[in-house]
């Protein structure tokens, strides 16, 4: 994961949508690191000791490590990875990560009359803000999404955001109800290693270190998934590296060796016969016909 986050401009355009996007990112802190970062706004910033409470809705996604949340409508609960905790307008509150594993969070901060519906009609409700969701491919995709989209900040883009933050929203309160009827172990082991590779694209990361992460063997691992998905863990990870090859080829600004670099192949020449192995193209290939279609 590379740490990223950001602090939006809003308009009266924007907030005229009826649901604004403020802030979004997600982080990696490390087990004894120091909770949260410091360059965050004042009004963002809290410490354990002091609470905080914010002027905005925030939708927070655990997916790594476990750690602690209190609130005033909530007692003190341990919120393990697959968690996703709704942080309340007013609503005073504070979450830290365990000094023991730390842990991989995604967010996003909103505000606007679509949401507050969404708490007068008790869809959202304070005395129920930990939501298990377990390890949810089409969350993590939404925020990622999300996330690459305020990177860029084009034209029209804070009401593509606010749509996918209401499929956010939808898609954590299915999976919560579903997640009560359902409880298989390995289905959750699945579910979690396919957002370590996600997590790690851009990463040194290895189907080995999935499995010493998921605290089971890697042979039993390796068999497990590809029952599940048809392909062993380390061809779905590159396969994953080659889709987001894909996605950054359709950019012309990012050069042939940056992707490389940036996907941690080991250099431009191993990305580019991989890359033709999987797509039949070279990287150069599929970048011109992208932009020239017709070839």
């Amino acid at each position: 994961m590379i740490n990223f986050y950001k602090y939006l401009p809003v308009s009266k355009e924007d907030e005229s949508w009826g649901l604004t996007v403020l802030n979004a990112g997600c982080t990696h802190i490390g087990a004894t690191k120091d909770y949260p970062f410091k360059n965050h706004p004042s009004h963002h910033n809290f410490n354990w000791n002091t609470w905080r409470i914010l002027q905005e809705y925030q939708i927070i996604y655990i997916t790594n490590g476990q750690g602690v949340f209190e609130s005033e409508s909530f007692k003190q609960t341990v919120i393990k990875a697959g968690t996703v905790i709704v942080l309340f307008p007013n609503e005073r509150h504070r979450y830290k990560p365990d000094s023991h594993t730390g842990w991989d969070e995604y967010w996003v901060g909103v505000k606007g009359a679509i949401i507050d519906n969404l708490l007068t009609s008790g869809y959202l409700r304070p005395e129920n803000p930990c939501l298990r969701i377990g390890f949810k491919d089409n969350v993590f995709n939404i925020y990622n999404c999300i996330i690459e989209k305020t990177k860029q900040e084009k034209p029209g883009y804070q009401p593509l955001i606010s749509g996918a933050v209401l499929h956010l929203i939808g898609s954590c309160y299915a999976a919560a109800k579903q997640s009560v009827a359902e409880n298989k172990e390995e289905e959750n082991i699945i579910n979690k290693s396919r957002l370590l590779f996600r997590s790690n694209i851009s990463n040194a990361y290895s189907p080995e270190q999935a499995a010493q992460e998921l605290n089971v063997g890697y042979s039993w691992f390796r068999k497990l998934f590809k029952n599940y998905t048809g392909l062993s863990p380390g061809q779905y990870y590159l396969q994953l590296k080659i889709e987001k090859a894909k996605e950054l080829l359709n950019n012309s600004n990012v050069s042939i060796k940056e992707i490389s670099i940036e996907l941690n192949f080991e250099s431009n020449f191993y990305f580019s016969k991989i890359f033709k192995d999987k797509t039949g193209l070279r990287p150069t290939e599929y970048r011109q016909r992208s932009f020239d279609p017709v070839k």
